[in-house]
């Protein structure tokens, strides 16, 4: 049976102008190949209600989870909640457990719970929350949509949170092996070796050394035989990599 797929939504004009650099791909996309989960698709959209709509709407169909990034902070500009229940043709409205989750939070720091900090509590009905154990406003799981804050740290506790109680599949086997020879003179065997082993992934990723040409290739996929056996292929190939 094949791994379930995934898409994420990265979400916030500081990310498309450059300002922030966005790491939450990179940690989720490693997560997710932990547990046997495929991300076959990254958009990154602005803070803009339609275009976060038409990104939920245009994923959740084509993917077994979407999981997003960013927008569901107290301020006027974070309006994914909002993005995503429309998209789902739902209300959006302050939710008691949520609420509860904040009021006890700011009560233990001292803080009041205003009515900007408010609008983190307001969750599309049916929705699941999911915990955020460093700031505590819940992200929530509509469906087969996951919304998660843009924080890194955050976003990585709430992964941490909401990876459990997701079924996975066989989690992604890597190999790799630096070739001291340029793409041009390796594509044709590396073509081959590809077609023999159809349901792995083999990638070239080029690199200059020292003013030489190489490339490293990297082997995945689900069957440590299939994987062992492309990489002793490729070895035969490439002698000269053992060295």
């Amino acid at each position: 049976m094949p791994n379930p797929t995934a898409a994420m939504i990265v979400i916030g004009d500081e990310i498309l102008s450059g300002r922030t650099r966005d790491s939450n791909m990179h940690f989720l996309a490693g997560e997710l190949s932990n547990r046997g989960i495929d991300l076959r698709e990254v958009r990154v959209v602005p803070d803009v209600h339609d275009a976060i709509v038409a990104a939920v709407n245009g994923l959740r169909g084509r993917f077994d989870h979407v999981f997003t990034s960013g927008g569901i902070g107290p301020t006027h500009d974070d309006i994914t909640a909002d993005a995503v229940a429309a998209a789902f043709g739902l209300g959006l409205d302050v939710r008691d457990d949520a609420r509860a989750i904040l009021a006890a939070h700011y009560a233990k720091t001292g803080s009041e719970l205003n009515a900007a900090r408010l609008r983190m509590a307001r969750i599309p009905a049916g929705a699941t929350l999911i915990e955020n154990p460093i700031s505590s406003a819940p992200g929530f799981s509509l469906e087969n949509v996951h919304v998660m804050a843009g924080v890194p740290n955050v976003f990585q506790a709430m992964v941490a949170s909401l990876l459990p109680r997701i079924s996975g599949g066989a989690p992604l086997l890597t190999q790799s092996l630096r070739i001291p020879r340029g793409e041009g003179e390796i594509a044709g065997p590396l073509a081959e070796l590809a077609s023999a082993f159809p349901t792995l992934s083999i990638g070239s990723y080029p690199f200059i050394s020292n003013g030489a040409h190489g490339a490293t290739i990297v082997i995945r996929g689900t069957e440590a035989a299939d994987v062992d056996a492309a990489m002793v292929r490729l070895a035969a190939l490439f002698p000269e990599a053992l060295a």
